[in-house]
């Protein structure tokens, strides 16, 4: 039988049950601010002498094993906000005391209202939290952050994100006038729901460098929005449906023909293996095509695009303000000299070398204690070069060919062009 009870409060009147179990409790505790929030229930004047506020979450937990070690307590309640189970006090509680000593009595979660006073929907919504909580060091590692959201925001139209005093609406708000494109940024906009269930609540709206340069009261729940993904004429059209891999040459700018092709791409990001996190070197990056497929591909990877060549690294920095990947920096320079100062990396993607192939390579190796080096070769002294250094070097080598042919038309029928046949290297240690 659950003897310990934990019930949101914030938004609504208790309902029976709930007002039943805390009138016949014998201990009650509450954080300060909690405490204040149910000051303004009817059951509050009954049982406030069995209040107890506790602001430290493991002191509570404490306080709990004492309450029910207490031969007179038949009962501990738990006072927590709205749904204690999103993001909330619940966890903890069912993690230190097991399943059948609790229940869960929730009130509406903040989010969930959050979405109902800006009128969206918020079923196919983004839910994040950045609160770090009074009991953060316990806590799941959560599987985004403040620096995920400018990639996060081009792949969902609505994020949800529950805030602190240090993970704040306006630093929100600057990660993304920092980070995002300008063709981005008049498609966004952001919601602060400020106070929640207080009688001066109120809910601010604004773009993203309005927000930045507002303060707000705590409590507070962030909402922000990418009307672009809603917009048939999108600027984005090849972000709509959550898709996050496949740019085309057309949609990222380059010079002269100077890319990887589409097909070339896709079998080169496959041979990389990429990791979730980690580091990867793109050398001669050229456009940033891999670059930026990969980056998106993965958040967690922090991308290096060295390129030399300044007409290069102007269609790489208009990639990179057109599709926003807040993990890439730019170095430019010559490999293997601007690689010095990087951090070690996990993966790396050659696609120039500007005839210097074993020296990058061999660089590469001083620097790479396991993982996997990718080059993409268009000649056959290339490919020989590069399986050697990499041999030479310690790696496993494989290779293939990409022979790609394209289909165009030809007067009332079609036929299929062949591009340059592309060698496919990798080097695994």
């Amino acid at each position: 039988m659950a003897r310990i009870f934990v019930i949101g409060i914030g938004y609504k009147p208790l309902d029976l049950r709930s007002r039943s179990i805390v009138l016949a409790s014998h201990t009650i505790l509450a954080s300060g601010r909690l405490q204040a929030v149910f000051s303004r229930y009817e059951e509050f004047e009954s049982v406030r002498d069995r209040i107890k506020v506790i602001n430290n979450i493991s002191e509570t937990m404490d306080r709990i094993r004492v309450a029910l070690e207490d031969g007179n307590a038949s009962t501990v309640v738990l006072l927590a906000s709205g749904d204690p189970m999103f993001f909330g006090i619940g966890r903890r509680v069912l993690q230190d005391f097991g399943k059948d000593a609790c229940e869960i009595l929730p009130d509406m979660s903040s989010m969930q209202l959050a979405f109902a006073r800006i009128r969206e929907p918020w079923d196919d919504a983004l839910l994040m939290s950045l609160h770090g909580g009074p009991d953060a060091g316990r806590r799941r590692k959560l599987e985004y952050g403040l620096g995920d959201l400018p990639t996060l925001v081009l792949q969902y139209q609505r994020i949800g994100i529950l805030t602190d005093s240090v993970n704040n609406p306006s630093l929100i708000a600057r990660s993304l006038v920092s980070a995002c494109g300008s063709e981005l940024l008049p498609h966004i906009r952001v919601y602060v729901c400020e106070k929640i269930g207080y009688p001066d609540e109120r809910v601010i709206e604004g773009t993203a460098a309005d927000i930045a340069q507002r303060e707000f009261y705590d409590p507070n729940v962030v909402i922000v929005t990418n009307r672009s993904l809603a917009d048939g004429n999108s600027v984005h059209a090849c972000l709509r449906g959550k898709v996050i891999f496949g740019l085309t040459e057309d949609e990222l700018s380059h010079s002269r023909g100077l890319i990887t092709k589409d097909e070339v791409r896709a079998a080169a990001l496959h041979r990389l293996r990429l990791p979730l996190d980690g580091v990867l070197w793109d050398i001669g990056a050229g456009s940033g095509s891999v670059s930026i497929e990969a980056a998106r591909l993965c958040p967690g990877l922090k991308v290096f695009s060295v390129e030399k060549d300044d007409s290069q690294v102007a269609n790489l920095l208009l990639n990179l303000d057109r599709y926003g990947p807040v993990n890439i920096e730019v170095i430019r320079g010559s490999a293997p000299e601007a690689l010095s100062q990087l951090p070690a990396p996990d993966r790396v993607f050659i696609g120039g070398s500007g005839g210097r192939i074993a020296a990058i390579i061999a660089d590469c190796a001083k620097h790479m204690r396991a993982g996997v080096i990718v080059i993409n070769a268009a000649t056959l002294e290339t490919f020989s070069l590069a399986s050697e250094a990499l041999k030479s070097n310690g790696y496993a080598v494989e290779a293939a060919q990409i022979s790609v042919s394209r289909m165009k038309p030809i007067g009332d029928g079609h036929f299929f062009s062949a591009l340059n046949p592309v060698f496919v290297i990798r080097g695994t240690k």
